[in-house]
């Protein structure tokens, strides 16, 4: 009888023959590391059985390589975990072939192709990983640039700024959700922003819950997913925590609907993002906070302008009568005719400043002042106005005017700008300076200009000088009382003539104040 020797066999023979035994071999040694993340049997195998396969066909089997790492990196393993993986399934092969009789073992220089392929299969897996943190690298740089761009297209109102924001976040997470949650005045967290599934209301207890814990510590943490989010298909959930300048607290988290932990990768990733996230956060607090002041400043406005027009309405009454009686007075002759002269002078005085703050609080309103326009030469009214300024203040008026510098404007609106430039100068400059009144008649326009010496008002106050109720240092400094309506008038008076009003100060050339007229007003009023 013949007997034949034993065949020996090849490594890919082995594998073919062995494969199901390899495949445990393999899992009860590989499963400590993924038993750690909580991966079943089906899930920790993944793409091997078909590495092990392409090995049997002759293949290098970069393809499942290439599978099994990705996975892997998903399901948070090391670069180390996953290269001691091949060098296990290399070590099972090898114990298969050698659990063979000696005479039907694959030869050595077979054995060694079997090391330079898993070799080449762990060189293979650092390259992909490392080709995987430059793109991961990328893609999270990408997003933080999508975001400050998001921050820096415009701002909107509450909620509405931060849902794009948060959509953004929630895609560079691969997650299916994704919410922010800020504590309020009484430091209750309260969802203020969502994107992807929608959220449940009470899912703020599941975080104060989580909080009180240990596992809060961290800056991210895996959080307990609610029911109500389960039911919709979210099965994990990372969170991480927010810390704006204003000093409020909070939470950004993600949600995905796979049941696993969460990588170290996409830790990092989601905390880098809370941190450009936070300047959203407090963009939207300080829009909120600019709207309310806004709302608060306009109410305030509207109650103060109602305020002067009911106020300067209740008194026009009796001050017009008031002023009916002392002329009767003055008609029918009287033994103090002094006090009577006295008392007109002072409600004419009041009369002034009522509607002082009446036109004051047009100007605010964006009115044009109404013009009774006449025609009449500009330097006999500047004549006029030193006239009586020297009768409060002395003899310090030098008036310099061209001859007949008529046009068509308001003697009235005038007069008073004027008036106002002319004692500002008496009461703010040099106290013993002269005071100049100039009047000048060019082709199409007409010039007027006060100038006194003394302290400059500031450059950087000479843009607001002309605002309603706005006071120069040098003023306020003075103790004299003011209201901060006069220029505000000056400049009402000019702009309603289609003309304007412009200031030069320095402490070598004295303040000029100048305001320059069309000489036909007609068409602007």
């Amino acid at each position: 009888m013949l007997i034949l020797a034993p065949t020996m066999s090849t490594v890919m023979d082995v594998i073919s023959r062995g494969h199901a035994a390899i495949m445990e071999r393999w899992y009860e040694q590989a499963k400590t590391a993924a038993s750690a993340r909580g991966l079943d049997h089906p899930a920790t195998i993944n793409a091997m059985p078909r590495y092990l396969a392409a090995l049997g066909a002759g293949d290098d089997g970069h393809a499942s390589i290439e599978i099994h790492l990705a996975t892997r990196l998903r399901q948070g393993f090391h670069l180390g975990e996953i290269v001691e993986e091949f060098w296990l399934l290399g070590r099972c092969i090898a114990d298969q072939c050698f659990a063979l009789p000696p005479a039907e073992r694959p030869g050595a220089a077979d054995i060694d192709r079997l090391h330079s392929q898993v070799q080449r299969a762990t060189a293979a897996v650092g390259d992909l990983f490392e080709r995987h943190m430059r793109e991961d690298e990328q893609t999270e740089k990408r997003y933080l640039r999508l975001l400050r761009e998001t921050a820096s297209s415009g701002m909107q109102a509450g909620a509405r700024a931060l849902e794009p924001v948060l959509a953004l976040v929630m895609e560079a997470m691969s997650a299916q959700t994704a919410a922010v949650l800020l504590r309020d005045r009484e430091h209750q967290l309260t969802t203020i922003a969502t994107a992807g599934v929608e959220h449940h209301a009470d899912f703020a207890s599941v975080v104060h819950g989580e909080e009180s814990a240990s596992g809060w510590d961290a800056e991210s943490t895996e959080l307990e997913v609610p029911a109500p989010l389960r039911s919709r298909g979210i099965q994990s959930l990372l969170g991480v925590k927010l810390h704006t300048r204003s000093g409020r607290s909070g939470v950004l988290y993600v949600g995905i609907a796979e049941t696993r932990p969460f990588t170290a990768r996409e830790r990092h990733r989601l905390e880098t993002l809370a941190e450009q996230f936070v300047v959203h956060v407090e963009a939207a607090e300080l829009f909120d906070e600019l709207t309310s002041t806004i709302a608060s400043l306009r109410t305030e406005r509207s109650l103060r302008e109602h305020f002067v027009s009911v106020l300067a309405h209740d008194l026009r009454g009796p001050l017009s009568a008031a002023k009916l009686g002392t002329e009767l007075l003055q008609g029918v002759g009287t033994t103090r005719p002094d006090l009577v002269t006295r008392v007109v002078q002072n409600l004419d005085r009041m009369d002034r400043m009522i509607r002082d703050l009446l036109d004051a609080n047009r100007i605010r309103a964006g009115e044009r002042m109404p013009l009774q326009l006449e025609h009449f030469d500009l330097g006999v009214l500047a004549r006029e106005v030193a006239d009586e300024l020297r009768m409060l203040y002395g003899d310090r008026f030098v008036v310099d005017c061209d001859e007949d510098v008529r046009g068509h404007w308001s003697s009235d609106e005038l007069r008073r700008a004027l008036w106002n430039l002319a004692q500002n100068a008496a009461k703010y400059g040099a106290t013993a300076g002269p005071i100049a009144i100039t009047v000048r008649g060019l082709p199409t326009t007409a010039r007027v200009s006060v100038h006194n010496e003394g302290v400059a008002i500031p450059e950087t106050e000479q843009p607001t000088l002309f605002d309603p109720f706005a006071r120069a240092t040098s003023a306020v400094a003075s103790g004299r009382a003011g209201w901060g309506l006069g220029l505000a008038l000056v400049r009402g008076c000019a702009e309603a003539h289609g003309g304007r009003v412009a200031v030069t100060s320095t402490a070598e050339a004295g303040t000029t104040f100048t305001i320059e007229l069309p000489r036909d007003a007609q068409a602007r009023a």
